[in-house]
């Protein structure tokens, strides 16, 4: 029997699936229209816009352990003790020693008597872990391979920044300052903690990486701060939330590690999904800043910006583009621009009021600081960021003097230009030219090229932090912008917005007014009287350790309201 010539096709035919051979036509008409598309639309760029559902929701919390007391209650004394494997905890040291790495581990956790198996630990903070840094790491412990101030060797160059012009390499043989200027202990700098200390390290308690869905309180984070007492902190904190700002709840708990003695430490919410419900109105996106954030637009691929923002909440349905845009419009703008655009960006009279509370706090290490301490928050409804605090715990250690357009920048109480008497750290020289403040002797040792001024980086006039405007006060006669205390870094919005004469009257407003309701009233001190009434004694700190930290801050803020009520008046 001849072989039947339509057999072959129908075998072939047969290769193709069922559904495929059903809708082919479907199928050709979209293969059509996706080269139509390629070849009309191929060189347009396309903008990727906000597809997420605009009631953007906490993450769903499955076990919520009440606890017996409200942990934020300032009437109740409150407990914490934390049990973490001796060999587990040698890892989490060794890791950040080596490479910089906050590795998680486990721990049990008895909070005001309340038993939580395996809570996640890890070490939080930035500059607060110098002091934990490894002989092969480079600043803050960060791994990148050159000793950092007060490693015994030459300080390493932050990555990507330059000598300035003129200015001759550090020699191998250098003495490096000990300590902040004038010997001045600076809050959350160091802070006294040690690896042989559990109970002084800065940690980030978790409650539900191990355990998805689990919250304390409704609560996934808690952050255990830095050093003892921190009365400015907590000081900071209340006085930011009594002017209307958002802020974080705290509270002071004696506080132990495995068998050590127990110590005073103060205790935050964290933020996490829960906070934003909590602290805004309305649905939108909460991102932290990284401490490596430059604010700098790179291009439209989001994930080229992990690390300069996290979002915090809605993490799988959210995106990075509200950040993007903003981003490149600041970078973009022209002074013109930005003065009559800004609005249409940021809660302006919100951003001026947190501008204004950072210099009244006199703190370092904001949005402009070296910790880049900062979140922001985009409004789904009105499109909008609002910038919102974090980590004030340099605040109320600066210098009590500078007035609303001096930089505040790292120093201790007084900071390098703060009351007489104050000393530079050893074997810093004045650039040529320079005269030092009354009652400053300058060492000899370290000198910095001629003409380079005393604060903040070569070039910029002495504006370390980027606050500008017209100063003719006595520490700056010829009207200089700026420039008090130690080093100091830059933000791009900051600065452009306090640059900006559209943005003065707005600014200047807001900060008297908010001196009035916090110094001038006298609230600042009431705060603080407040703080003391909640501070729980331990094994570590005494009632005399409570009361001269007291009486150094009272005396700050004596001062600090003093000063201004001077500028004011003129």
């Amino acid at each position: 029997m001849a072989a039947d010539p339509t057999t072959p096709r129908r075998r072939l035919r047969h290769r193709v699936p069922l559904s495929l051979r059903q809708h082919w036509k479907l199928l050709a008409v979209s293969v059509a229209a996706l080269v139509v598309v390629v070849l009309v639309l191929g060189d347009t760029r396309v903008r990727p816009y906000i597809t997420a559902d605009a009631d953007v929701i906490a993450s769903p919390i499955t076990e919520n352990v009440t606890g017996t007391v409200e942990l934020f209650d300032p009437d109740v004394a409150h407990e914490i003790h934390l049990e973490i494997d001796d060999v587990e905890y040698a890892e989490m040291i060794d890791a950040f020693e080596r490479n910089g790495d906050k590795n998680w581990v486990t721990a049990d956790l008895t909070i005001d008597g309340e038993f939580i198996n395996d809570v996640a630990v890890r070490l939080k903070g930035n500059s607060t872990l110098m002091g934990l840094r490894g002989e092969d790491a480079g600043p803050g412990g960060q791994g990148r391979g050159g000793a950092g101030p007060g490693d015994g060797g030459p300080p390493a160059m932050p990555e990507g920044m330059e000598l300035p012009e003129g200015m001759p390499p550090m020699p191998e043989n250098a003495e490096l300052p000990e300590g902040p200027p004038g010997g001045m202990a600076v809050p959350g700098m160091d802070a006294g903690i040690s690896a042989d200390d559990p109970a002084s390290l800065p940690l980030l308690i978790s409650f539900d990486k191990n355990y998805e869905g689990r919250a304390y309180q409704g609560m996934t984070e808690l952050s255990v701060r830095p050093g003892t007492p921190v009365l400015n902190e907590a000081v900071a904190l209340e006085l930011t939330e009594v002017t209307g700002q958002a802020t974080q709840r705290y509270t002071y708990s004696e506080y132990s590690v495995n068998d050590g003695p127990t110590t005073s430490r103060l205790v935050l919410e964290h933020p996490d999904d829960g906070y934003t419900s909590a602290a805004f109105d309305g649905p939108g996106y909460l991102y932290k800043a990284d401490a490596n954030s430059r604010f700098e637009y790179v291009g439209e691929d989001q994930s080229d910006y992990s690390d300069q923002f996290t979002q915090v909440n809605a993490e799988g349905d959210g995106t990075m583009q509200p950040i993007i845009d903003l981003l490149r419009w600041v970078e973009s703008a022209s002074d013109e621009e930005f003065a009559a655009e800004l609005d249409q960006w940021i809660d302006v009279e919100s951003f001026a009021e947190y501008v204004a509370t950072q210099n009244l706090l006199s703190n370092s290490d904001d949005m402009s600081g070296p910790g880049q301490n900062y979140y922001l928050w985009y409004d789904l409804g009105t499109e909008k960021f609002t910038v919102v605090s974090w980590d004030l715990n340099m605040a109320m250690s600066g210098d009590a003097t500078a007035g609303p357009h001096d930089t505040v920048s790292m120093g201790g109480r007084g900071g390098m230009g703060g009351p007489s008497g104050a000393e530079p750290p050893a074997g810093m020289e004045l650039p040529d030219g320079v005269e030092p403040p009354d009652g400053m002797e300058p060492p000899a040792g370290m000198e910095p090229p001629a003409g380079m001024p005393m604060d903040g980086p070569p070039g910029d006039g002495g504006n370390a932090g980027g606050q500008a405007g017209e100063n003719q006060s006595s520490e700056n006669p010829d009207g200089e912008r700026g420039g008090r205390g130690g080093p100091s870094m830059d933000h791009p919005l900051k600065t452009r917005f306090l640059e900006s004469d559209a943005f003065t009257e707005l600014y200047e407003q807001t900060y008297w007014r908010l001196y009035d309701q916090v110094y001038g009233s006298g609230l600042a001190g009431q705060t603080l009287d407040r703080v003391l009434q909640q501070f729980p004694l331990s094994d570590e700190v005494d009632s005399a350790t409570l009361e001269a930290d007291a009486a150094t801050l009272r005396t700050w803020i004596d001062q600090r309201t003093a000063a201004l009520a001077e500028k004011q008046a003129v």
